[in-house]
């Protein structure tokens, strides 16, 4: 099979790979959709020691299965492959099991290629009127359903009377904004450095979307719930500022790890922050739900480019000429 395989440190090569063998218990799914991650970024610049190359990146992923019992189903991928029986899984809290393996990372390689193999219980139906390129925004959108489930348990008060700050407009941070607005929240910011991005992003909700380095967004101590959805020594010192008093702060993304929370204004004012880790299964399922009842919108922002191309996609990210939150590579 053809495959987009990381090579090194800003490198990546459409290459013929030998085909994956699914095991007992798994299906082999002809990939039709593979979204570009930030984290899929970090390791394109060497910053993973998780994902040593060579390695098949990519875990945002649908397809059509080609084995097995359920062979033609249309179907999204649940890149999160967990044991059942430990303790957090059979809590429900299926993304803190200490066995769990993402796609992407050794010893599972991931969807960026023509195949992929998957356990079957990661492999949820998607009707006919929903498109591969829809049903792949289902794993970055499924970080920010369970960010805003976390959230919502710690909040003194409901979505609909609070303000939120988003900090960062990829993916992940639209999608938190998308289920915020979902939910009943009206007074949702976002915070975006890229221009072209926020053109964007002023499309897909009714946001305040706003540059944090040149305008005048929510005033400091004004937000209830702020989600910092890029994870920054910056971001984390901006969402410390921007909380109010008993507020909460939701850490989705981990661009850094050190620096920028100001862990006495916390103390002193009782602010409560959460660390979230991808999504447990049910909130991948019922982010999957969402999507196909048009719950969240037409979710028409994304890029959508051919695999054999994703050099360039990968460059035109990094250098910030990418518009859209999500580039999409089609096999």
């Amino acid at each position: 099979m053809k495959a987009l395989v990381y090579t090194g440190p800003k490198r990546v090569k459409f290459l013929d790979v030998p085909d994956p063998a699914p095991e007992s218990g798994e299906a082999l799914v002809e990939v039709e959709s593979v979204g570009i991650c930030g984290s899929d970024m970090h390791a394109f610049l060497g910053h993973d020691e998780r994902r040593p190359a060579p390695l098949i990146l990519g875990h945002e992923a649908a397809g059509t299965i080609l084995s097995g019992p359920r062979k033609g189903a249309r179907v999204a991928v649940n890149p999160l492959v967990t044991c059942s029986v430990c303790e957090d899984c059979v809590d429900g809290r299926t993304n803190l099991c200490a066995a769990r393996q993402i796609i992407s990372m050794p010893p599972r390689e991931g969807a960026f290629a023509g195949l992929l193999r998957m356990p079957e219980e990661n492999l949820l139906d998607i009707p006919n009127k929903l498109s591969a390129d829809r049903a792949a925004l289902t794993e970055p959108i499924a970080c920010g359903w369970h960010a805003i489930n976390l959230a919502e348990k710690a909040m003194r008060r409901p979505l609909a009377a609070s303000r939120a700050v988003v900090l960062g407009g990829g993916a992940i941070g639209l999608g938190a904004a998308l289920v915020l607005a979902g939910r009943g929240a009206v007074d949702i910011s976002i915070a975006e450095t890229n221009e072209e991005r926020r053109k964007t992003l002023r499309g897909a909700g009714a946001f305040n979307v706003y540059d944090p380095i040149s305008d005048d967004g929510p005033e400091a101590g004004s937000a209830q719930l702020v989600i910092d959805a890029f994870g920054s020594r910056a971001t984390r010192k901006s969402a410390s500022a921007l909380v109010r008093s008993g507020g909460v702060i939701v850490h989705i993304g981990l661009s850094g790890a050190e620096g920028g929370l100001n862990v006495r204004r916390m103390t002193l004012q009782e602010v409560t922050f959460i660390g979230t880790y991808t999504y447990t299964a049910l909130d991948f399922r019922e982010t999957l739900a969402a999507i196909v009842s048009g719950g969240l919108g037409p979710l028409d922002w994304t890029e959508i480019r051919p695999l054999c191309d994703g050099q360039q996609a990968f460059t035109d990210i990094l250098s910030g000429s990418a518009a859209t939150p999500k580039i999409v590579l089609r096999p």
